[in-house]
């Protein structure tokens, strides 16, 4: 591997640190967006059960918002209800609402930077691609570089090998990173519409506890 590092020459060293972070943030996102940390199958049902008698009290509802990005979302209609027991309907789905946005910022989190990854990552490889052509071009100028048999052979060789590797190490990143941000860009919209529709069934409870 070192042998191939040194063969590609300085621009795989940009290569190098694009596929760590792009790793890094696959990583992040293969845990942030995992279902029980964001919306637990059975939490909106455990959240409507246990306030059947009434608002829960704060230390409850603080538990709740803890507990994933959806328990912080159905949180913030408990704590209307606690700051203002008649409060409307419409205020009701404003507060719910002014929490899914924030939920949602938080499920599209680095998958933004993951984009750049897997766009960058090609550019990366042809700005090799192209250092490595000056490299060919330039072992072809010195003396009797024209001529048969003319010019450096060995830095002939390294400007080939610059160019091919940066190339294949540009494409070998971007394609997962490109593949990976499509799928977790599709599992944080599906998150994002089953706790809208959580949401949703969460308000008409609601408006049963208001006094």
């Amino acid at each position: 591997m070192l042998s191939i590092i040194q063969a590609a020459g300085w621009p795989i060293w940009t290569l190098i640190v694009c596929s760590v972070v792009g790793l890094a943030l696959i990583i992040e996102r293969a845990v942030s967006l995992r279902a029980t940390k964001v919306a637990p199958p059975t939490l909106l049902d455990e959240a409507i059960q246990a306030s059947r008698a009434g608002v829960p009290p704060p230390a409850v509802v603080e538990q709740l918002a803890e507990n994933s990005l959806l328990g912080a979302v159905l949180a913030s209609g408990f704590r209307a209800l606690h700051a203002n027991p008649g409060v409307t309907e419409a205020e009701l789905r404003a507060q719910l609402e002014s929490a899914g946005r924030l939920a949602a910022a938080r499920l599209q989190r680095y998958l933004g930077a993951l984009a750049t990854v897997a766009s960058a990552a090609p550019l990366l490889g042809l700005l090799g691609t192209v250092i490595g052509m000056i490299e060919i071009f330039g072992s072809q100028a010195g003396p009797g570089g024209l001529l048969p048999g003319g010019g450096n052979p060995a830095q002939l060789a390294h400007g080939i090998s610059v160019a091919l590797y940066n190339t294949a190490f540009g494409l070998i990143i971007a394609i997962p990173a490109l593949i990976f941000w499509r799928y977790y860009r599709a599992r944080a919209d599906a998150l994002l519409l089953q706790m809208e529709v959580a949401a949703e069934r969460f308000v008409h409870h609601l408006l049963t506890l208001r006094r």
